[in-house]
């Protein structure tokens, strides 16, 4: 059975590796977080289009389908304006 005992070149080995392991992550970091964010921008900006494609595509179908009702009702406007028309115009005198 052998017994380690802790000695100081072996805690100053362990502390180097671990501000190495430290600086390492710290530095892979700042190099994958442009590249992280850059996709998560892309993918928002992606979402976005396809939103606004649908909603386009949605007002461009009811566009559509109120300018067929309107080609094949053209009366309609007319009935609209012969109903402002109704009732008879009644002056009326301000009494003193």
């Amino acid at each position: 059975m052998t017994l380690y005992t802790a000695d100081f070149f072996g805690f100053i080995r362990t502390l180097f590796i671990i501000v190495l392991l430290y600086y390492l992550f710290k530095f892979a970091f700042r190099l994958l977080t442009p590249i992280l964010v850059n996709k998560l921008a892309k993918k928002a900006q992606e979402n976005f289009r396809q939103q606004q494609e649908t909603f386009y595509r949605q007002y461009q179908n009811q566009n559509q389908e109120n300018q067929s009702r309107q080609t094949n009702n053209p009366n309609k406007k007319q009935e609209l304006r012969e109903k402002k028309k109704v009732g008879e115009y009644i002056d009326f005198e301000e009494i003193e």
